[in-house]
C-alpha cells in the first residue's frame, strides 16, 4: 500500500494494525539477582532469615520438649511409665509372685520326693534280691498249678503235692522278682516282706477260713478266657 493511500485511510479514521508482541523470555533467578547486583542469590527460606533451615525444620525444632530431649534432660516420669501403679496393684503383684514361687517350690519338692522314693525302692529291691538268692524252692518237675491273686490279676506257680500242702498251711510263700515267682520258706518270706513288701505275692494265713482263699483247692478251674 502506498503512503498516499495509507494517509488517506488514517485521515478517514482507520487505525494502523497493531504489531504482534514478542513473548517475554523468562528470567532465571540467578540472572535476576545479578541484575539486582547480588551475585549469590539465596533460597526463599534463607532470604527470610531461616538460618539455613527450611520452614519445616524450624517448626519441628520449636516444638515443646525437643530442646530438652536434645539436651539429655529426663522427661516427665508419668509419661515414661504410664499411669502410676496403685497400692492395690502392687499388693496383687506381690501375691501372684508369692503364689508362683510357692507352686514352683511344691513342684520341686514333689519331684525330689519322687526321686527319693525311686532310689529307696531300688535299694530295697537289691537287698531283697540278695536275700532270696539261692533260697528258692521251685521244683522243675512240679505239675500242680497253684493260683493266687497278685496285683489285681490271677497268677500261678507250679508246685509239688507236698509243696501245695505246705503252701496252704503257711509254711511256704511266694515272692515275685523280675517277673519270676519264687517259692520261699515262711521265715525267708517274712524277712523279704520287711525289706521289700511289694515283692510278697502269696502268704497264706493258716488260721483264716478256707473261703478266704478260693484258689487253695488245686481243682480250682480258671476260665479259658481269663486274661493273665
Amino acid at each position: 500500500m502506498s503512503d498516499t493511500l495509507r494517509d488517506q485511510l488514517l485521515g478517514l479514521g482507520f487505525k494502523p494494525a497493531p504489531k504482534p508482541e514478542k513473548p517475554a523470555r523468562p528470567v532465571a533467578p540467578k540472572d535476576a539477582a545479578m541484575r539486582r547486583g547480588n551475585p549469590h542469590p539465596r533460597k526463599p527460606h534463607e532470604a527470610r532469615g531461616g538460618q539455613g533451615k527450611p520452614p519445616e525444620a524450624r517448626v519441628r525444632s520449636d516444638r515443646p520438649g525437643t530442646a530438652q530431649a536434645r539436651a539429655g534432660k529426663p522427661q516427665d516420669p508419668s509419661r515414661q511409665a504410664g499411669r502410676p501403679r496403685s497400692q492395690e496393684d502392687i499388693d496383687l503383684a506381690k501375691a501372684y509372685a508369692i503364689r508362683a514361687q510357692k507352686e514352683k517350690q511344691e513342684r520341686i519338692d514333689a519331684e525330689r520326693q519322687k526321686q527319693e522314693e525311686a532310689r529307696l525302692r531300688r535299694e530295697a529291691k537289691a537287698r531283697f534280691a540278695e536275700l532270696v538268692k539261692d533260697k528258692a524252692l521251685n521244683d522243675p518237675a512240679a505239675d500242680i498249678a497253684r493260683h493266687f491273686n497278685y496285683g489285681g490279676k490271677i497268677k500261678r506257680i507250679h508246685v509239688t503235692e507236698a509243696q501245695l500242702k505246705a503252701l496252704n498251711a503257711g509254711e511256704l510263700g511266694v515272692a515275685q522278682l523280675d517277673g519270676r515267682y519264687l517259692l520261699l520258706p515262711s521265715a525267708v518270706l517274712d524277712e523279704a516282706g520287711a525289706i521289700f513288701p511289694a515283692a510278697v505275692a502269696l502268704k497264706v494265713d493258716p488260721d483264716a477260713p478256707a473261703g478266704d482263699d478260693p484258689y487253695s483247692d488245686p481243682q480250682y478251674s480258671v476260665p479259658d478266657d481269663l486274661v493273665w
